[in-house]
């Protein structure tokens, strides 16, 4: 059944609504019970539906994580949203991204920052995700392949960083990417044992970590 663009924008209000649920629910682990006003305002805004393979563009606003090919997945929509909360993003930032995907997470810190740079080790996820940004007019989005573990040397230090696959143990190359004063969101540890990871480093440049919630992405591709 093809949706149309109506029924599209019905459904992503009720994601909207799912993802303030869940936020409500989980209250009490993440610390809040809403979620930053400006992050629910883009998470129904951004077409969730154009980052998702055609077949599954139907399910593309359900709270749910959906594969993307390769073996990774478009995250759910509630971790998207908690995780660029998490951020605490200001228009003025330079942001890294670890994980392009197919562009979901990069379109949503679009709408919110200034620059985004986006490094992916998968080249068709890559290219796919700049087509499907550069299509929405997404001109705000600087993209690399290569190992994200490694960061992004050229363009650091970055406000903030967020990550959307999982290492065992947060890189060192982020940690030093990250300009003090910045915070950086991250999945962690052992496949069956992850945890949502806030990192926060201070003007001294001193590292402190919080977690979060216990999450379960798929794991940080490196090259060895």
């Amino acid at each position: 059944m093809t949706h149309t663009e109506a029924q599209f924008a019905t459904a992503r209000r009720e994601m909207v609504e799912l993802i303030a649920l869940h936020t409500h629910a989980v209250g009490d682990r993440i610390g809040k019970t809403s979620l930053d006003e400006r992050v629910m305002k883009v998470m129904g805004t951004v077409p969730r539906h154009e980052f998702v393979p055609e077949p599954l563009k139907t399910f593309a606003y359900l709270d749910q994580p959906l594969p993307i090919g390769f073996g990774k997945t478009i995250s759910q929509p509630f971790i998207v949203a908690l995780m660029t909360d998490l951020l605490e993003v200001r228009s003025d930032d330079r942001i890294l991204e670890i994980g392009t995907g197919l562009g979901y997470q990069a379109a949503v810190l679009a709408q919110l920052a200034d620059q985004i740079f986006s490094v992916e080790i998968i080249e068709e996820l890559a290219r796919e995700a700049e087509y499907r940004l550069d299509k929405l007019s997404f001109n705000n989005i600087d993209f690399k392949i290569g190992d994200g573990s490694a960061g992004w040397s050229e363009h650091a230090p970055f406000d903030k960083i967020i990550v959307t696959a999982a290492p065992e143990l947060i890189p060192v190359a982020l940690l030093n990417q990250l300009k003090p004063g910045g915070k950086m969101v991250i999945p962690a540890g052992l496949q069956d044992a992850q945890q949502l990871i806030r990192v926060e480093k201070d003007l001294r440049g001193s590292i402190s970590t919080q977690e979060i919630l216990a999450v379960r992405f798929t794991p940080l591709i490196t090259v060895h």
